[in-house]
């Protein structure tokens, strides 16, 4: 499914240093995007080359999800050998992407302060726990960690029941997101400054920044969010009910809404009721509510009412498991799971340009030892 043409990062030259996910998930987003990404790996490997099963060739499939649009060598950076091949990769690199703890890296005399005047327009992206100050700066961070210390767990999991991790390494993977967020901000202001500079991302920031809508609703009452399930905290019907079949999910987010879903399942008097009429009314009877509509879904098939209410606009879905949503047609047609020679299978990429679509030139495990050649009109200038 490799689509033809240059990405939009065409001509960024990227260093990734990054191991586990966070780091290696920004640099195969600048990869997909065009950039071209090395990435440099310790002797051993990166750590999620173990993090199975199941194993293809003895690496697992974690590394084959975080790693493609990357040509990968070893390094050793605790040698002389080591460190001058990395300096030499440097010089030409636009974009440096690493996580080490925070200090190893300066300890080999190659931290960012030691190298940004030499290499003045290199942007420095670190994915760190932390931070390196504060009450809890250059200590090493962890998704769970971060999920449990952020607040994220409190209110993920069934009302009454114990605090629960989110099901997928949301911390880390926004991280990621963020610290492509930070290399396109300094790409873009490199263009005025003629400099790079250095970029953070770090988990607890980011888990933090997750807290959407509970923050709000904190700072505005003072209350402690808690857990509610799959119903939001301030919307209702916006969860999952039973039906005759399958459970489903109501995301109804206005009163126009609401009343289409009444008259669809056959219960146009709920929209009347002054204990409904209104967002606010529905999200605090959300109890009566929820027994309402159940006992009025008791008598539909679920598919069928998933077709009537999306048809009607009333937005609803399927609960799917992860082997249904990755088949589903609409997966396919917007293009979400690549292909590539050699059996790789992988996501696509979110993120849709109509000019410079993502590209997928290099399967995970691809080898490579030096940037490609730029193009004369890409070469920067000395300014």
């Amino acid at each position: 499914m490799t689509q033809p043409g240059p990405g939009s990062l065409a001509g960024i030259r990227v260093l990734d240093l990054s191991r586990i996910l966070g780091g290696p998930y920004c640099g195969q987003i600048l990869g997909d995007h065009g950039a071209d990404v090395l990435k440099i790996e310790p002797p051993q490997g990166d750590d999620t080359r173990a993090w199975g099963p199941p194993f293809r060739d003895g690496v697992a499939s974690y590394y084959f999800g975080l790693n493609r649009n990357k040509r990968i060598q070893r390094l050793d950076f605790s040698t002389d050998a080591g460190r001058e091949r990395l300096l030499a990769l440097i010089a030409q690199a636009d974009v440096l992407v690493e996580n080490f703890k925070i200090g190893t890296m300066e300890r080999w005399g190659l931290g960012y302060e030691a190298l940004s005047e030499r290499f003045p327009r290199l942007v420095w992206c670190r994915v760190s726990g932390f931070g390196a100050d504060g009450p809890l700066g250059a200590l090493p961070g962890y998704d769970a960690a971060i999920q449990a210390m952020s607040g994220i767990m409190s209110v993920n999991g069934e009302a009454g029941g114990d605090a629960l991790r989110v099901g997928l390494p949301v911390v880390d993977m926004v991280t990621g997101l963020n610290a492509v967020i930070g290399v396109l901000l300094a790409l873009q202001e490199r263009q005025r400054s003629g400099r790079g500079q250095f970029v953070e991302a770090a988990l607890y920031d980011s888990g933090i920044s997750l807290l959407h809508p509970h923050a709000a609703n904190w700072f505005t009452d003072g209350r402690t969010p808690r857990r509610t399930g799959n119903a939001h905290p301030n919307i209702y019907p916006y969860d999952t009910f039973h039906t005759r079949t399958d459970p489903l999910f109501l995301a109804v987010g206005n009163d126009r809404q609401f009343g289409i879903l009444c008259a669809v399942i056959g219960r146009p008097a709920l929209a009347g009721d002054p204990r409904y009429a209104d967002a606010g009314g529905r999200s605090t009877h959300r109890a009566e509510l929820k027994q309402a509509l159940e006992a009025a879904l008791a008598d539909f098939d679920a598919e069928d009412l998933l077709q009537r209410l999306m048809a009607a606009n009333v937005p609803a879905a399927p609960v799917l498991d992860v082997d249904a949503a990755l088949t589903h047609p609409h997966t396919a047609h917007r293009g979400m799971v690549v292909e590539m020679e050699g059996g790789y299978r992988g996501l696509g990429a979110p993120v849709k340009l109509s000019r410079t679509p993502a590209t997928y030139r290099h399967a995970p495990l691809a080898e490579g030892q030096d940037f490609a050649p730029l193009p004369p009109e890409e070469i920067p200038s000395a300014s």
